[in-house]
């Protein structure tokens, strides 16, 4: 497993500074993101928490999920959560030449603009594993996107942790302002079925308030 910050350290922040990493406000604000998705079951079983509990959050979607599984998209759209763009087949920047990279981000907009959606807002895009080289980012900021980061990641990915090691990720760093990153994926499901629903209830206690990135 590679190496992963939980909490983003303040000097990456500073180094990618035109990244936007977290949203500092004064309302006690924290913003709920789900990678990878529409992923059937699981973020079905993500809207149906969100919704009893009154919360809108972000969905950074794989174009491909989204060719696959259209009607758990537009539940998304429905619901009133924001949606992002996270590729067409969540390419790693890296190891991806620009032009590639930038037609698969594109293919995943236009996956996207098949359900006549207001596209009105600022367009979002999370990159993959969070890996975008300089070029990358800058054509996609010409493009209009807002390239959205993380500052508390959960780790529900990694099947090496245990879902209470999950939550303790998230309780125990999450401030005013920050965006967490869950994933709606079958891979993260274990951990995410526990952690999601005792984040909400932890977060609520401590007086926080979820809202969508804009």
């Amino acid at each position: 497993m590679d190496f992963y910050w939980i909490k983003t350290n303040r000097i990456i922040k500073q180094l990618f500074s035109k990244q936007i990493w977290d949203l500092p406000n004064t309302e006690k604000k924290v913003y709920l993101t789900f990678d990878d998705g529409p992923t059937p079951e699981v973020t079905e079983w993500v809207l149906s928490l969100l919704k009893a509990h009154n919360i809108k959050a972000t969905f950074f979607c794989i174009g491909d999920n989204i060719r696959k599984y259209p009607e758990i998209f537009k539940q998304v759209v429905a619901e009133g959560h924001r949606f992002g763009n996270h590729t067409y087949n969540h390419l790693q920047g890296w190891k991806t030449n620009n032009k590639e990279y930038l037609m698969n981000t594109i293919a995943c907009e236009k996956e996207m603009e098949q359900f006549e959606l207001n596209r009105s807002q600022t367009k979002l895009f999370r990159p993959p594993y969070g890996k975008i080289g300089a070029i990358q980012a800058a054509k996609l900021r010409k493009l209009g996107y807002k390239i959205i980061m993380w500052d508390v990641l959960s780790a529900d990915f990694d099947v090496q942790i245990s879902p209470e090691e999950c939550l303790k990720n998230v309780v125990s760093n999450t401030t005013q302002g920050s965006i967490i990153v869950f994933h709606d994926s079958r891979k993260a499901f274990k951990n995410l079925e526990y952690t999601l629903p005792e984040t909400i209830a932890i977060l609520k206690e401590k007086g926080f308030v979820f809202d969508t990135i804009d």
